[in-house]
């Protein structure tokens, strides 16, 4: 017996389709394409969902970026589904930052 997707799980595949389309951007362009917290729609099997991306911490070591998704519904939309990543920087912009910091 099949049971039915709660609305969260249904959210699941739009999730990591998100975190897979961030995730595989540059430190450099995280950086310039959130530097407001990111709001758009995608459409999965015919309804509207809503994708928040926010950058959560922005260090000389790393990015932290946070991705929600939820329906829009209320209380639903709420409690969205989320994840974060990290996308580390490169030893060489890491030095740049130290030798900077250390004149």
């Amino acid at each position: 017996m099949l049971m039915a997707l709660s609305r969260r799980e249904q959210w699941r595949p739009i999730l990591d389709a998100e975190l897979k389309r961030w995730s595989t951007k540059s430190c450099d362009q995280l950086a310039i394409e959130l530097t407001e917290e990111r709001v758009y729609e995608v459409e999965f099997e015919g309804k509207n969902h809503q994708v928040e991306v926010t950058l959560l911490e922005n260090t000389d070591k790393y990015l932290h970026v946070g991705v929600a998704v939820d329906d829009g519904s209320v209380p639903a939309s709420l409690y969205p589904l989320s994840s974060s990543f990290i996308r580390e920087r490169s030893t060489e912009i890491q030095a740049n930052s130290k030798r900077q910091a250390d004149d």
